[in-house]
């Protein structure tokens, strides 16, 4: 139970540094995609 845990935690440690670069990238991808469906919609 507690190997989980750690597991968990590492999985989650390695994804913390990234978020700088994550987090513009999908927010990019999610305004791009809510443009197309404004357009498409239009």
């Amino acid at each position: 139970m507690s190997h989980d845990t750690h597991a968990e935690q590492d999985v989650v440690e390695s994804i913390v540094p990234l978020m700088p670069i994550v987090l513009p990238i999908g927010g990019a991808i999610l305004i791009f995609l809510l443009a197309f469906i404004a357009v498409f919609m239009a």
